[in-house]
């Protein structure tokens, strides 16, 4: 397992080294003058170039690279063009409302989905099956951000059960912080608990056709024992290889949700830092995301051997 993990470890240092590579010459491809937006439309050619200066914009673009790795390793992202603010006191400030969002919608989808995956394959061919597959259908063919101000429009505006928008600090008041937060995450983990239904329902199905479940059964086990016993258990690993590879997803994809909801997070962060083409701030969400990837992926093979001892995969031994 050592070995394994010391092997993982050099691959995602070598992917963070290339996405690093990629980030930084691909947000240099944006059109626009970072330095011409933060002088202002009126400035004289002095005054932008004092700002290019200032900014680092002025040199090769190889030495503005290695500043940018050497900082990076410092945790140091640099200062935000647009409100000159440390871009580590900006994620500071907006990556927890994400976070907790994203939690909050995997929670959801997951619970949501195990329950009507194993509810699907329980009742196969009657109507409990029925109406979990018409969830599944509608939650992965409606977008989310149709489905959100549906829910704005009829469970906030006409019936008052939500707040339309805002945020309370789940540290400071977390019963209010997770009712603000509980109809954006319910919109947010709609498509995942749609597909974790669909893939758990799919799995037990399989699993419980097996020769070692027949087995069980021919020993006088209950089908409900052996469904949560055998079957249910398998299928978690399908439902942590989709919530590990969905968790970044949905970090990135809370984009459109928060701005529905007008939640000050990370997707907020990003788009104004695109619209002004602030090159430390989406420099630095882009490589947070990256690092989420691989911190995820690395975690879901661990996870696997500790559901299920029977895997192991290549070189952990």
């Amino acid at each position: 397992m050592l070995r394994y993990l010391g092997t993982r470890l050099w691959q995602s240092a070598l992917t963070l080294l290339l996405a690093s590579l990629v980030i930084f010459f691909g947000v240099r491809q944006l059109p626009g003058d970072p330095a011409l937006a933060m002088a202002g439309e009126e400035a004289t050619p002095e005054q932008v170039e004092a700002v290019r200066e200032q900014l680092g914009l002025n040199e090769s673009v190889i030495t503005q690279y290695l500043k940018f790795i050497g900082n990076m390793f410092r945790g140091d992202f640099g200062t935000s063009t647009r409100t000159g603010t440390a871009v580590t006191d900006l994620i500071a400030t907006t990556l927890p409302v994400t976070l907790w969002l994203s939690a909050y919608a995997i929670a959801v989808a997951v619970i949501v989905g195990i329950l009507f995956g194993v509810i699907a394959e329980r009742f196969r061919g009657r109507w409990p099956e029925w109406a979990a597959n018409g969830f599944a259908l509608i939650g992965l063919s409606v977008p989310n951000f149709w489905l959100g101000i549906l829910a704005i429009l009829y469970l906030s505006v006409t019936l008052g059960w939500f707040p339309a928008s805002g945020y309370v600090d789940v540290t400071e008041d977390p019963l209010r912080g997770i009712y603000y937060l509980t109809l954006p995450a319910l919109i947010l983990g709609t498509g995942l608990a749609a597909v974790i239904m669909r893939q758990t329902r799919a799995s037990m199905i399989e699993t419980m056709n097996t020769d070692y479940v027949r087995t069980a059964r021919a020993k006088g086990l209950g089908r409900g024992r052996v469904l949560m016993r055998y079957g249910l258990r398998n299928s978690l690993i399908v439902v942590v290889t989709i919530v590990g590879l969905q968790l970044g997803g949905l970090i990135s994809g809370a984009v459109v949700t928060e701005r529905i909801f007008a939640l000050p997070g990370f997707g907020k962060l990003t788009l104004d830092a695109v619209f002004t083409r602030d090159y430390p701030v989406i420099q630095a969400v882009v490589l947070i995301i990256t690092v989420s990837y691989i911190v995820i992926n690395l975690a879901v093979d661990i996870l696997y051997s500790l559901i299920n001892p029977r895997i192991r995969v290549g070189g952990s031994n």
